[in-house]
């Protein structure tokens, strides 16, 4: 195939575009955004499990609070009871002895009662502090993550504005260049290649392999607007005067 030595030299700007297209299409995943969003959605699980272990250990205590509370009123009922039977004198001295017994078994329950609820009430204080802390600390981490959110769009945003703007000179460029050597780069692209690549330093641009003295001498004796594929990748192989090619620079007899 035959073309212009400035039309496969296009080929190259081709390929820096996309080259462009795909470091740019990569940052789109890849967003700084999206790692500190990652991140925060796993403190915030974190602060979601707290908030939940914390408020049912409030509910926990609050629970056991009202059971005692329960109890300690019926007993001091009980109690109330049994010294208004004694005092008044109502039975017999038999049963005021076994009133006044049961009195004081209440009245040392009773003394037990009220000091558990006063440890209860101070543990009610301290998970109540800690359930706050946990709601804040969950709120604190919600702001950042729609803080961070609003962010990330705005990069992703610029990221496909950028694509965009790509894609859109690279169609311009395509546009310019012979259909058919273009259809020959696109067909390797389309297969995970690299379309075409300059031969520099004995080497394929596209595939890095060191060319033999044997291929660089054909290369070197093929008229500048014969299209040279790499016999290892198949990329188009662009030569210009920096090709650094055998004889390149003498002229031509």
């Amino acid at each position: 195939m035959k073309a212009s030595a400035a039309q496969q030299r296009l080929l190259l700007d081709l390929a820096e575009l996309d080259a462009e297209v795909a470091k740019t299409a990569h940052s789109r995943k890849n967003l700084p955004e999206d790692a500190e969003l990652a991140e925060l959605a796993t403190q915030l699980e974190t602060a979601r499990e707290d908030v939940s272990s914390s408020r049912s250990a409030v509910d926990d205590l609050k629970t056991v609070y009202d059971k005692v509370d329960k109890e300690l009123t019926g007993m001091t009922e009980h109690a109330a009871r049994d010294k208004a039977a004694i005092e008044a004198g109502s039975v017999g001295h038999k049963a005021i002895g076994e009133l006044q017994h049961e009195l004081d078994t209440l009245i040392r329950r009773q003394e037990a009662l009220e000091g558990e609820m006063l440890e209860l009430m101070e543990q009610q204080e301290a998970t109540a502090v800690e359930a706050d802390r946990s709601e804040a600390a969950l709120l604190t981490l919600t702001e950042k993550e729609l803080e961070a959110a609003g962010r990330r769009d705005a990069s992703a945003a610029k990221v496909d504005e950028r694509v965009a703007d790509l894609n859109e000179r690279r169609a311009a460029l395509a546009l310019t260049i012979d259909s058919e050597l273009v259809s020959i780069y696109e067909g390797l692209r389309s297969r995970g290649q690299v379309g075409a690549g300059l031969v520099q330093a004995r080497r394929c641009g596209a595939c890095r392999m060191e060319l033999d003295p044997r291929s660089l001498s054909r290369i070197a004796a093929a008229d500048e607007d014969e299209v040279l594929r790499c016999e290892e990748c198949g990329a188009v192989m662009v030569r210009t005067a920096h090709s650094g090619l055998p004889g390149q620079g003498k002229p031509r007899e």
